[in-house]
């Protein structure tokens, strides 16, 4: 099934050329080209001062990123559009540069996806530092959460619910808008322990640290804690292999108490599996890394039932990025 577009040279030669743009945002954060001009405008000569950059390199990458509209160019003065000062530039709340750090992360592994397909196994990525990448994912989670975390919540009824695991829940950006939202809940992060630096400081910024705690471990091996009467399990199944979702599913379930609910989050794929795009590309995205993918709404639904849940239904919410939400009562 495609997306109703029909295809022709200019869009084919347009996809196939489309990581220039991504790579050319890649560099103007990876270089901090935006914060470094912030509210100013500077010359390119200024911009390699600050930067250490040739002032060759420098002036097509300022050029090129004012061509795509993304920053200003005024004689020899470049600076920020509107735009870009708000979600570029670090130290702004609504900075998503991490996500986009997150992404450059991974440009080598797509660049080895014919060998990925053949084998069947995720490649060997060049690594851009372990404490450098984590914090890119782990923040860009939170960039991406922020942007769907008051629309969820206003979708999911916690109502005379009173303590939520957030499984997997890294910085913690669900729980934190779970707790905002329904002043009685409380909420236990768990994840690993490298993780819980970051939780400690988004729900510290938040004013929720005294009413959610954070539990470190792998849950896949180890017990997950509880009892709870709800289980938010966001953006996690599509990084587990079938036979690791399941058993997962099924430990979650065993964690809440009776009248529980358990919610999974995640891009779902449609019965036929082969969209909407985003999923399918992402299942692309999981071969490169780990032995997941995305499921079907179908497929965890199936899960679900299987480990106990029942009234299992889809939630009245869909994200930009086809994220949906299934719930089930224990």
């Amino acid at each position: 099934m495609g997306n109703g577009k029909e295809w022709d040279v200019g869009r084919l030669l347009g996809s196939s050329s489309a990581y220039w743009n991504a790579s050319t945002i890649h560099a103007g954060v990876k270089l901090e080209i935006f914060t470094v001009l912030g509210d100013r405008q500077l010359t390119a000569a200024e911009v390699c001062g600050r930067t250490g950059a040739s002032e060759r390199g420098m002036t097509m990458l300022l050029n090129a990123l004012t061509a795509m509209g993304l920053l200003e160019h005024d004689g020899e003065l470049y600076g920020n559009t509107g735009f870009s000062n708000s979600f570029l530039v670090k130290g702004e709340p609504g900075y998503i540069g991490y996500i986009i750090m997150h992404h450059f992360h991974l440009v080598d592994a797509w660049a080895r996806l014919p060998e990925a397909i053949l084998s069947g196994a995720p490649v060997e990525k060049r690594s851009h530092g372990e404490d450098v990448e984590r914090e890119s994912f782990l923040m860009g989670m939170f960039n991406l959460a922020m942007a769907i975390a008051p629309k969820i919540t206003a979708a999911v009824n916690l109502e005379g619910k009173h303590h939520l695991l957030d499984l997997g829940g890294g910085p913690g950006t669900h729980a934190i808008h779970f707790c905002l939202a329904n002043p009685g809940l409380r909420a236990t992060i768990y994840d690993r322990q490298a993780t819980a630096p970051f939780a400690e400081k988004t729900t510290t910024r938040f004013g929720v640290a005294d009413r959610i705690d954070f539990l470190a471990g792998d849950f896949n091996t180890d017990p997950l804690g509880g009892p709870y009467d709800a289980a938010w399990l966001s953006q996690i199944l599509h990084s587990n292999s079938p036979e690791e979702c399941e058993a997962l599913i099924n430990k979650t379930v065993q964690a809440l108490e009776p009248g529980g609910l358990i919610l999974v989050h995640d891009f779902f794929l449609n019965d036929t599996m082969d969209g909407p795009p985003f999923p399918a590309l992402f299942s692309l995205n999981m071969l490169l890394s780990n032995h997941g993918r995305s499921y079907s709404a179908k497929e965890v639904g199936d899960m679900m039932a299987r480990a106990g849940a029942r009234d299992i239904h889809r939630l009245d919410f869909q994200a930009p990025n086809d994220s949906a939400i299934l719930c089930g009562t224990v």
